[in-house]
């Protein structure tokens, strides 16, 4: 499965599009966001992705979770959203 990482800096319309892109092509998509900011801006994403993907008959759902990733030799907790079709 395909990841995207988003940071705070991401432009949600931006992810969006991504997201869009690989659900069409793969089926289902990876979003990892580490912090607040990173967080916001995924959930925003998700939610612009659904109205590009649901013209073309595609609703989607996804399952948040805690997972541990090692960023710079350190162990960090980010937030993985699982977005696949319902």
């Amino acid at each position: 499965m395909e990841v995207l990482k988003v940071s705070a800096q991401s432009n949600p319309k931006a992810v969006a599009g991504a997201l869009a892109a690989v659900l069409r092509e793969h089926g289902a998509v990876e979003v990892q966001a580490v912090g607040a900011g990173a967080v916001n801006q995924a959930v925003k994403a998700i939610a612009i992705t659904r109205g590009y993907v649901a013209p073309n008959g595609l609703d989607i759902v996804t399952v948040p979770a805690f997972v541990e990733i090692t960023i710079d030799g350190q162990a960090r907790t980010a937030i993985r959203f699982i977005v696949s079709p319902r």
